[in-house]
């Protein structure tokens, strides 16, 4: 008995050992599949983990928002569809299984399911959305529509003749300062049908009265001047301007219970107005009437009268010498460093830069040729021809009709300009763009000389917008007692346009000589933002 007790315990603890090591190893291999499944698919177990409860949590929410909100919204028929299905969890499939298949499915289809009840959910909160957006669309516009706004026109009121409105609207704008309106002469090119011609025949005092009360007797005088064209070029319209202005604010009074800083302004007004329909102001002139009305408002109240006068005076003078006289003389410095002796120049017109350039690196030792370019009607470059033949520069003046066969022989072109826009454009004398491109089709430079005043923040790119027209009856020729074009205006099929100035693009401008230095075009917009911070 004892031995078979013996062998028995002996088995059972055989037995019983046996059994933990197969414990053991069974315990050992699911540590072994755990850790090959946490390598292999702990990420995903963990995503889909994450999916299954935010499938809960949208489900729930969605329940929540059926029994809130009784009236569905209008959806697709597959939207609705989908919405009358019965809600299933995210591990089932929403279609029952046929019988024959296994209920069980593998990961794979599981995930196609979760995404496609994904899918559904979003396309129905995206559904909900958009009815409540047309619904807000649909309450505003059910105010009643308002109608479209006019387009504000940016254009000045000169270069806006043929328009009727604006035309009024100038015409009562004059009648509050007293000053009469200049009529229109001759028919126009339909082109040009928005700016305005007048006439040089007869004297602008027949033409309109002028009240001696209202305008100085200097301004008066200056706009006759402007309208004969006694005074032409951008500097000596400018100069005279402010020694007009000058001679105005000499004279001027200041009124009892009136500041001279707002009351002078407002005395400037009806004469510049005036100015402008004698002539079209230049953008030359408009800078200086901004300086002018700037350092008047600069002036203080507790200065005296005959103080803030003579400081006004004084800075007009300072003006004319630093923007005018200084600058000429800086920019025939670095010019003076263009020219070689040998030099074949070309100048085109009558500018008093270009002109100064010439006579000053004559003067210094250059030697040089000259070829004068003119054009009708004006023929200002008999001007430039005299003042460099006086000061024995060698000459030969050329119209410009025959400008590309004198071209071959040139070696750099200097031009003048009215202006330099902000876009980098040059607005010079009628034909400077021809010269312009003519020299860039034979390569050779072409050299713009400009002061910064003339720097100008209008953008333009054609000729047509804004320019100035002569008086046309300039372009009647008498030939040997006879006179073609006598009365032109008799005929109604026929047109005389006299621009007076054209735009030349930057790509026929190989550099701009100022005060400042030598530039390209390309930097206008830089000199004008260092100008106004100046200001």
């Amino acid at each position: 008995m004892a031995g078979t007790e013996g062998t028995t315990q002996q088995l059972q603890n055989n037995s019983s050992g046996e059994t933990q090591d197969s414990k053991k190893n069974g315990f050992l291999q699911s540590k072994v599949e755990s850790k090959e499944l946490s390598k292999e698919e702990k990420q995903k177990l963990r995503k889909e983990k994450k999916q299954q409860k935010k499938n809960k949590k949208d489900d729930k929410g969605l329940a929540k928002e059926e029994k809130a909100k009784k009236p569905v919204p209008v959806m697709d028929g597959q939207q609705a569809q989908q919405q009358k299905a019965p809600p299933t969890s995210p591990l089932v499939t929403p279609e029952a299984p046929p019988t024959g298949e296994k209920s069980g499915k593998s990961k794979v289809e599981l995930r196609a399911d979760r995404r496609a009840r994904q899918d559904v959910d979003r396309t129905s909160k995206q559904g909900k959305k958009g009815d409540r957006s047309q619904l807000a669309s649909t309450a505003k516009t059910k105010a009643p529509p308002s109608e479209p706004q006019p387009v504000v026109k940016r254009l000045p009121e000169h270069i806006q003749a043929d328009d009727p409105a604006v035309l009024k609207k100038v015409a009562k704008k004059l009648e509050r300062q007293q000053i009469p309106l200049r009529s229109d002469y001759g028919s126009k090119v339909s082109l040009f049908s928005h700016l305005h011609q007048y006439s040089r025949k007869a004297p602008l005092t027949q033409q309109m009265s002028i009240p001696s009360t209202v305008i100085h007797p200097s301004i008066v005088h200056l706009g006759l001047q402007y309208s004969q064209g006694i005074i032409a070029g951008s500097n000596s319209r400018c100069i005279a301007l402010l020694h007009a202005f000058k001679q105005v604010i000499r004279d001027y009074a200041t009124p009892r219970n009136e500041e001279l800083s707002r009351d002078l302004v407002n005395k400037l007004k009806p004469y510049i107005s005036f100015l402008n329909q004698c002539r079209p102001l230049s953008a030359s002139m408009g800078n200086a009437i901004k300086y002018i009305k700037k350092e008047i408002s600069n002036v203080s109240s507790n200065i005296k009268e005959e103080e803030a006068k003579t400081t006004l005076q004084n800075c007009i003078d300072k003006y004319i010498e630093e923007k005018i006289h200084l600058a000429a003389k800086a920019i025939s410095k670095s010019a003076f460093e263009k020219i070689s002796d040998g030099d074949v120049i070309l100048v085109y017109g009558c500018s008093s830069l270009v002109n100064y350039i010439l006579c000053d690196a004559y003067e210094r030792g250059r030697k040089f040729r000259v070829i004068v370019v003119d054009s009708r009607p004006r023929l200002e470059g008999r001007e430039t021809l005299r003042r460099l033949v006086k000061k024995g520069l060698s000459c030969t003046y050329v119209l410009i009709t025959a400008v590309s066969y004198m071209l071959p022989e040139v070696s750099k072109v200097f031009l003048g300009a009215h202006a330099l826009l902000a876009n980098g454009y040059v607005m010079s004398r009628v034909g400077a763009s021809q010269i312009a491109l003519v020299a860039k089709a034979y390569n050779v430079p072409v050299l713009v000389c400009c002061e910064t005043y003339k720097f100008c923040e209008r953008v333009q790119t054609d000729s047509f917008v804004s320019n100035e027209l002569d008086d046309p009856d300039d372009l009647i020729v008498t030939r040997k007692g006879k006179t073609e074009l006598q009365n032109w205006q008799d005929i109604p099929s026929l047109r005389l346009l006299n621009l007076v100035y054209d735009v030349t693009p930057p790509d026929f401008v190989d550099l701009v000589i100022t005060d400042l230095g030598m530039i390209p075009c390309t930097s206008v917009p830089v000199v004008l933002r260092v100008k106004n911070v100046d200001q």
